[in-house]
């Protein structure tokens, strides 16, 4: 299939007005692509105030609510369900698309084999890097990390950021998994790295490809620049990890990890080291971050595989937290 016969709906999921200037740049700059969009599908998560006004102050977009479960798994559904392009891509509210995001995406479908198609996720943040938050885990602000590919490259899974599938894709595995994933402010994850499992399980000679050249820039808040949001971050998404590796198996659920264990965070705590002696003090922070964020996720992986029960009571948010 021709990139020609192929069209783009944008799908931007939003669940707190707290990012409404966020969420409005997010719509323009879909709108204002090199290629257009077939639609823009704006998903409201469980949250009526937002839901009106979005309706009444955002055009050029199909503004909607989740039909599902609240969280991030079923905001996206219910936009796969309104969705009508053949790629259905995926945009976070508080992201901005480089203008050419869509024209880069549709390149790489030109090959039937790949089903899915992410990109580069840059960090801006909102009051500078602090010098202690290693590149290696700009995952836990959402973001493209030290480790991952620089060119056009195979890979696992992508990030839900930036990220978009052919829409037989849901025909071939279903929708993203409820019980997974961001709900609200709960800093949880993989919902989408489920999913890209699910496919290469269902498709194994199917492709699901990073490009770096596919870029949207991804804001970063103070709070997601603190020590606290970080370690919290790093525990859920072992949390999250040891409920993937009972859903998916260890074997699918773990193999990017592992190579990011052994290879990728023994390189970081060494360079850190290296730029310390090189006159940057900070470098050693970075390297015990590293440290830590790694004992936060494996206490977290452990918790969740030892303690399932306690595991489903961290992953799901209290009413009050809506």
């Amino acid at each position: 299939m021709g990139t020609q016969q192929l069209d783009v709906s944008v799908v931007i999921c939003a669940y707190t007005e707290e990012r409404w200037e966020d969420l409005v740049a997010a719509v323009e700059s879909v709108k204002n692509q090199t290629m257009p969009a077939r639609e823009i599908v704006v998903v409201i998560d469980h949250n009526p105030a937002l839901l009106g006004r979005a309706q009444a102050e955002i055009t050029g977009a199909v503004v909607i609510e989740n039909r599902e479960t609240r969280g991030l798994s079923g905001a996206r559904n219910s936009g796969i369900a309104t969705a009508s392009g053949a790629i259905i891509a995926f945009l976070d509210d508080d992201a901005i698309a480089a203008p050419n995001w869509i024209e880069r995406l549709l390149e790489g479908y030109s090959q039937p084999e790949v089903l899915g198609i992410g990109g580069a996720i840059e960090p801006l943040w909102e009051q500078g890097r602090p010098a202690w938050f290693p590149e290696e885990f700009d995952w836990v602000v959402g973001c493209t990390y030290r480790g991952m590919p620089t060119t056009v490259a195979p890979v696992r899974n992508l990030i839900g950021a930036n990220m978009s599938f052919r829409r037989e894709v849901f025909d071939l595995v279903g929708e993203f998994r409820s019980g997974i994933g961001r709900i609200g402010q709960l800093p949880a994850g993989c919902e989408e790295t489920e999913l890209c499992i699910r496919v290469h399980q269902r498709s194994p000679h199917s492709l699901l490809l990073y490009n770096p050249s596919v870029r949207v820039v991804h804001r970063v808040p103070a709070c997601r620049g603190s020590w606290d949001y970080f370690r919290s971050r790093c525990y859920t998404e072992g949390l999250s990890k040891a409920l993937i590796a009972e859903l998916v198996g260890a074997d699918d659920g773990l193999s990017s990890e592992r190579a990011y264990t052994v290879q990728t965070l023994p390189l970081g705590i060494l360079r850190g080291v290296g730029n310390a002696l090189r006159g940057d003090v900070s470098g050693l922070c970075r390297s015990a971050a590293i440290i830590a964020g790694l004992v936060s996720t494996t206490v977290g992986y452990l918790q969740g595989c030892f303690s399932p029960g306690k595991r489903k009571r961290l992953l799901t948010p209290t009413l009050a937290g809506k």
